[in-house]
C-alpha cells in the first residue's frame, strides 16, 4: 500500500532521534511505498544535504514552516486567480476564522475560568468512549466549532488560495481583538495588546500554512489523494495534512506521538520570551488542535503510558490508544554487554545537559556516594541541550563541581585530577556512544522533567546496573530491573548509588534482567513488526476508495485498473525484482481476455485442465461444473437444472 508519512522538523533531511525512528521505520516497512511530506524547521534544516532515500521512497515534498509562504507551494486555484482575494472570499474568512479563534480563545459557557482545560486548551477529565458517545455540552460545541472553522479555511484555501495573506490582514487581527476583549474571552488573554496580536496572527500563518499547500491533488499528481494511509509522526502542524486528507478523501489517520506534542508546546513556551497573552493564545490553539487530531485518528500509538495520560487528558479516546515503544538498535551495544562485568566504582551520567536533568541534585548525591565510597568517581558525558538557558547551566555544573570536589593529588608530587569529570561523545576519552556506557559500573539518570528515557534504553542494551529518578516513563521503562527513587531527592539518590557500588552481584543480576527486558520491548524489530500489523489493520477497515482517487492519465482521466492487484500485497508476499517492476507497470492496453471481436461476445476464461465443448453456439464447460450456453444472438442460456452450481 502507499503510505503518506508526515513529518515536522525531522525526517528526511534533519538529524535527531525523530529522523533516526523515521528511517528504520521506513527501511523496515519494504513491502510498502512511501510518500514523504515534510515540514521543515528552518533555515538550517532547508540547507542540509540531501540524504539518499530507500528505493520504496517515491516521493519527497517539503514546504518550511518558517519565512514567508513559499510561491512554489501555492495551489493551482490561487495561481489562476491572484492573490488578492475577491469580496465573497474575504466574507468566508471572516466567518471561518470567527468560528477558529471563538473556539480557542473562549472560556465554554458554564465553565469555570479555566474553562475545564489546561492553560484554556484541550478539554480535560475522562474522555468519551466513543466518537458517536459524546453528549451535547458547551465543550464539545466548542470543537465543532473550532472543526468547522478549521476545515472552513482549508476549503477557502483549496478553491481560492490566498489564506496566508488573509492571515496576516488588518482583518483577521481585528476579529482576534474583538474576541480576546468579548465577555467570555480567556483571562490570561484579556489583556492582549496590538503588538500580541500581530504576534499571535503571524505563528496561526505558520501553523495553518499546511491548509494552503498544494499537497492534497490535482488534475495531473493525486498529492494525499492518492495514499492508502496518513501516519503522522507527531502532532500538531504535522498531523494537518492528515486531517485534511480524511476530511477531502476519507483516508485513514494513524498518529504516533512518541513526545507529547502539546507537552512540548507548553515546556518550551515557559522559557521563550513572549508575553502572557501570546503564550495563552498559541497554546490553546495547540490544545485544540490536540483535541481535533485525536478526535480525527483511526488510531494513536503514544510511545509510552506517560504520553497515553496526556493524550487521554486531552481528550483522546482510549479504544483508539495503543502504546508501541519506541524501536530502538541495540547492535552497537552488544560488546559492551558481552564483554567482562566492571568491577570500578564509577558512576555514568550520559545525556544533554540542561536544568530538567537537575545535575545540580546529582553532583550533591555524589558528595554522598564519596563518603561511603571515597574510591568513586563520576562521569558526566554530554554537551548542552537545545534549552536556551543550557550552555549557562553546564557552566554552573561545572564550577559546583570545582566547588565540590576540588583536585585531589595521593602525594605531593602527583598531578591533581577532581574525581568528576564533564566529556563529549566524540571525545578522544569518548570516541562513541557505546564507550560512555562501558566506562562504567552504574548510569544514573537524575532527571526532574522526562519523556521516554533512551539513555537508560542504551544503558539496559549494555547490561548496566541504573539508579534512576520516577519522572515521565522511567518506571514504565525500567520495570524491576533498576533502583528508582523520588526527584529532587539527592539523599535517596546516594544512597541507592552507594548500595550498588558495595554489591557487584547485584549489580550483575539487574543488569543481566534490564539486557533480557530491553531487547523484549524496545528493539527496531518490535516496533516495526508492531507497525507493520498497524498499518494492514487500518487499511482493512478503511472503506473502498473510489477509482478517481487513484491514478490518472496525461488528461486528468481516471485509470480505474491502472494498478493490478498483486502489486498491493504487502512485504514476502510480493515478487522481488524484475517481476515486481513488470507487475506494477501499468501495460496501458486492454488485456487480451478481454478484447472481443466485433460482433462476437468475449471469450470466458477457462481453467486449467478444463474441456472445451461446441456446438450449436459457444459452450464452455469447466470439470464439476454446470453448462453455460451464449445462443448465436449472444445471451446466455442456463440449463434448469445446475444454475445454482455456477
Amino acid at each position: 500500500m502507499r503510505i503518506g508519512l508526515l513529518t515536522e522538523g525531522g525526517y528526511p533531511d534533519a538529524s535527531g532521534e525523530a529522523h533516526a525512528w523515521c528511517d528504520r521505520l521506513v527501511r523496515g516497512l519494504t513491502g510498502h511505498d512511501f510518500e514523504v511530506y515534510a515540514l521543515s524547521a528552518d533555515a538550517r534544516q532547508e540547507a542540509r544535504p540531501r540524504p539518499e532515500l530507500p528505493e520504496h521512497v517515491r516521493l519527497v515534498h517539503r514546504a518550511p514552516l518558517w519565512g514567508d509562504f513559499p510561491v512554489g507551494h501555492r495551489r493551482a486555484a490561487e495561481e489562476r486567480k491572484g492573490r488578492t482575494p475577491g469580496r465573497r472570499a474575504r466574507r468566508r474568512f471572516a466567518e471561518r476564522f470567527g468560528d477558529l479563534v471563538t473556539a480557542f480563545a473562549t472560556v465554554p459557557a458554564g465553565s469555570g475560568p479555566a474553562g475545564g482545560a489546561p492553560h484554556g486548551g484541550a478539554p480535560t477529565g475522562d474522555p468519551p468512549s466513543g466518537p458517536d458517545s459524546a453528549p451535547d455540552t458547551p465543550v464539545t460545541r466548542k470543537a465543532d466549532r473550532f472543526a468547522a472553522g478549521l476545515y472552513g479555511l482549508a476549503e477557502l484555501a483549496r478553491e481560492h488560495g490566498g489564506l496566508p495573506a488573509m492571515l496576516h490582514s488588518e482583518g483577521a487581527v481585528r476579529i482576534l481583538e474583538a474576541v480576546c476583549h468579548g465577555p467570555r474571552a480567556l483571562p490570561a488573554a484579556q489583556g492582549a495588546q496590538v503588538n500580541d496580536l500581530l504576534a499571535v496572527t503571524d505563528r496561526l500563518e505558520l501553523a495553518l500554512r499546511p491548509l494552503s499547500l498544494d499537497w492534497y491533488g490535482d488534475r495531473h499528481t493525486p498529492g494525499l489523494g492518492g495514499v492508502d494511509l496518513c501516519h503522522a509522526t507527531s502532532g500538531g502542524a504535522a498531523a494537518l495534512p492528515g486531517l485534511l486528507a480524511k476530511r477531502f478523501f476519507g483516508t485513514p489517520l494513524l498518529v504516533t506521538e512518541y513526545g507529547v506534542r502539546l507537552r512540548e508546546h507548553y515546556l518550551a513556551r515557559a522559557t521563550s520570551p513572549l508575553s502572557v497573552p501570546v503564550r495563552a493564545l498559541l497554546a490553546a490553539f495547540q490544545g485544540a488542535l490536540a483535541a481535533e487530531t485525536y478526535a480525527q485518528a483511526a488510531l494513536i500509538t503514544p510511545g509510552n503510558t506517560h504520553a497515553r495520560r496526556w493524550q487521554e487528558r486531552c481528550g483522546a479516546d482510549r479504544a483508539r490508544l495503543r502504546t508501541v515503544y519506541p524501536g530502538m538498535d541495540a547492535a552497537p551495544f552488544a560488546a559492551v554487554a558481552d564483554a567482562a562485568a566492571d568491577d570500578s566504582k564509577t558512576l555514568v551520567w550520559v545525556g544533554k545537559v540542561e536544568p530538567a536533568k537537575d545535575l545540580i541534585a546529582l553532583l550533591h548525591a555524589f558528595a554522598e556516594v564519596r563518603k561511603a565510597e571515597p574510591a568513586a568517581t563520576l562521569r558526566i558525558i554530554g554537551g548542552p541541550g537545545r534549552d536556551p538557558r543550557a550552555p549557562g547551566y553546564l557552566a554552573h555544573c561545572r564550577a559546583l563541581a570545582a566547588q565540590l570536589f576540588p583536585d585531589e593529588a595521593a602525594d605531593a608530587r602527583t598531578v591533581g585530577e577532581s574525581p568528576v569529570s564533564f566529556e563529549e561523545i566524540g571525545s578522544p576519552e569518548v570516541p562513541a556512544l557505546e564507550d560512555a556506557y562501558a566506562s562504567g559500573a552504574v548510569v544514573v539518570l537524575s532527571s526532574v522533567i522526562e519523556g521516554f528515557p533512551r539513555s537508560l534504553v542504551e544503558a539496559m542494551f549494555c547490561g548496566r546496573a541504573t539508579v534512576s529518578t520516577d519522572a515521565g516513563a522511567v518506571c514504565e521503562v525500567i520495570g524491576g530491573t533498576g533502583l528508582v527513587v523520588p526527584p529532587r531527592n539527592p539523599r535517596a539518590l546516594a544512597e541507592a548509588c552507594a548500595a550498588l557500588l558495595a554489591d557487584p552481584d547485584r549489580r550483575a543480576r539487574l543488569g543481566a534482567a534490564a539486557r533480557a527486558r530491553a531487547l523484549e520491548l524496545f528493539t527496531v524489530e518490535q516496533n516495526v513488526a508492531a507497525f507493520r500489523g498497524i498499518y494492514l489493520e487500518l487499511i482493512s477497515r478503511a472503506p473502498a476508495r473510489p477509482a478517481a482517487c487513484r491514478t490518472r492519465d496525461a488528461h486528468g482521466v481516471p485509470r480505474p485498473f491502472a494498478r493490478p492487484a498483486e502489486s498491493h500485497v504487502p512485504g514476502r508476499w510480493a515478487a522481488t525484482g524484475t517481476a515486481a517492476r513488470a507487475a506494477t507497470v501499468p501495460a496501458g492496453r486492454t488485456p487480451s481476455w478481454a478484447a472481443s471481436e466485433a460482433g462476437r461476445p468475449a471469450a470466458v476464461p477457462v481453467a486449467d485442465g478444463a474441456r472445451t465443448e461446441t456446438g450449436g453456439g459457444d459452450v464452455v464447460r469447466e470439470r464439476g461444473q454446470a453448462v453455460r450456453r451464449d445462443d448465436t444472438a449472444g445471451n446466455q442460456v442456463w440449463p434448469a437444472r445446475g444454475r445454482e452450481q455456477w
